[in-house]
């Protein structure tokens, strides 16, 4: 790559210089990074904290989600990390509170809770920029209040982190 040399009284263009030097502070790297979603409903019980098991990867970039035993995410590199999730339930009904929640080593982080106006599908969402260490792990549950068991629907249940570059 050359760069131009620039002269106070003028650009002489005859003059290039080869850089072989490192630059620092410039780009980054996003990573760990990854989605996971449901591959097929998965039953709420009533008023019951949930895991939700995302067990399809969309993309993991380090390996960093566990899509098969634990369904959680262990970013391994210390840092800032953007974590979302989103759930639907089917039915939960006029009135009662359905929850998403983001779980850091075991305990709730972040919840969002929903009180719907009709009986119909609902969707919740909810977005988190959190400090981790290397051993820390994030998981997402959901609980809804319907009286009975409701699925959480496939189609509409995902969850995803990346690290933010600082």
């Amino acid at each position: 790559m050359a760069i131009t040399k620039i002269q106070s009284e003028s650009l002489n263009l005859s003059d290039t210089y080869d850089f072989t030097g490192t630059v620092t502070g410039a780009g980054g790297d996003m990573k760990p990074a990854f989605e996971a979603k449901l591959s097929s409903n998965q039953n709420l019980s009533n008023n019951t904290f949930t895991k939700v098991q995302f067990n399809t990867e969309i993309f993991d970039t380090d390996n960093t989600y566990d899509n098969s035993t634990n369904y959680r995410f262990t970013p391994g590199v210390a840092g800032k990390y953007v974590l979302s999730a989103t759930a639907q339930v089917q039915n939960c009904g006029n009135g009662n509170i359905f929850y998403v929640g983001i779980y850091k080593n075991g305990s709730a982080l972040k919840t969002n809770n929903i009180i719907p106006g009709a009986s119909d599908d609902l969707s919740g969402m909810i977005t988190y920029i959190d400090v981790a260490n290397t051993t820390d792990y994030y998981e997402i549950y959901s609980r809804q209040g319907s009286g009975g068991t409701q699925p959480l629907l496939h189609y509409g249940t995902w969850f995803s982190a990346y690290k933010i570059i600082t």
